[in-house]
């Protein structure tokens, strides 16, 4: 299969009503999208990224009116998230109606929906009629891609088209939330803060253990990982502990003296660190090191969701 890589949103929604996939820019990460209302469509999705299939996919349409024509409801607590944060790096978990398949939400009651912040794609979900099943464009597991050269790298020949919509501008997934009882809670921390969370809705509880058995999708206890081992700690010392290995840095403003490294904000931004992690961990993974060394962003902000996703590709050699 060639895989074409280009701007042309009817022949994206021409192979999505094939049942075909198309990987969709969004302000968050790449998609990997087909017809959420096709089981076919999306069973193909969890085979191109070699997905378990007990991980949910993330719902994408283009309005609320959408979202509530696939839910049996929208607890009234959610709602100002909603009207306040979608479009946006906002995902919802919400009863689903029967349309949505069981393989969307590997059997789970409550589906994800998201309304991406990405006018390209909004075109595209405006011109279906039906929302489109998308997790992130990569091999599952591996470190999202945030450009259309990213998904090329790895899925050309897998998928027919890439809808190039350039660089994502958050770089990071979305935020999920649901209710339980009277509580909101963020089952995945991501490109909307808890502090722009709290400021709207007042205080939430964060899952923040990982599961091999997840209620949300991006709860996997290992994911976003690059193939060299990535260790987190104090840079300094790791250097030292592992003088005897070609070291890869990924820092977050300090400048390290090593073969290779990736500063993610050289003003010490943690928007700016957010939306160049992804990039950071790839082009680290591509070089001659034999493993990569990181350190822990302070928590304020997408901090907190740079911090989990840098915890969930590490493991110790």
């Amino acid at each position: 299969m060639h895989t074409e890589i280009g701007h042309n949103i009817e022949e994206a929604a021409a192979l999505l009503r094939a049942g075909s996939l198309v990987a969709i820019p969004t302000e968050t990460v790449y998609g990997l999208a087909g017809n959420a209302l096709n089981e076919d469509a999306v069973l193909s999705i969890f085979k191109a990224k070699n997905r378990p299939f007990f991980d949910p996919l993330i719902v994408h349409t283009h309005s609320i009116d959408e979202i509530r024509k696939h839910v049996s409801e929208i607890p009234d607590r959610l709602l100002p998230l909603m009207e306040r944060y979608m479009p946006g790096p906002l995902t919802v978990l919400l009863r689903r109606k029967s349309v949505i398949p069981d393989i969307v939400t590997s059997g789970l009651e409550r589906a994800a929906f998201r309304i991406p912040d990405h006018e390209l794609t909004l075109s595209l979900l405006r011109s279906l009629d039906f929302p489109l099943a998308a997790p992130s464009a990569n091999p599952f597991g591996y470190i999202s891609p945030t450009s259309a050269a990213h998904v090329y790298a790895q899925m050309n020949g897998v998928i027919p088209y890439i809808l190039d919509g350039g660089d994502c501008r958050v770089g990071i997934e979305s935020t999920i939330v649901g209710v339980e009882g009277d509580a909101i809670i963020v089952y995945r921390l991501g490109g909307l803060s808890l502090e722009q969370i709290q400021s709207l809705v007042g205080e939430v509880r964060v899952v923040s253990e990982s599961s091999s058995d997840p209620s949300a999708p991006g709860m996997l206890t290992s994911h976003y990982a690059p193939r060299k081992p990535l260790i987190i700690g104090d840079i300094k010392e790791l250097i030292h502990t592992y003088r005897d290995k070609k070291i890869a840095v990924i820092s977050f403003s300090e400048r390290y003296d090593v073969p290779h490294q990736y500063i993610l904000s050289p003003s010490g931004d943690i928007d700016e660190a957010a939306k160049k992690l992804f990039a950071a961990m790839r082009e680290m993974d591509a070089t001659d090191a034999d493993l990569i060394i990181a350190k822990s962003l302070p928590e304020g902000g997408l901090g907190r969701a740079v911090n989990d996703r840098l915890k969930r590709a590490s493991h110790p050699l």
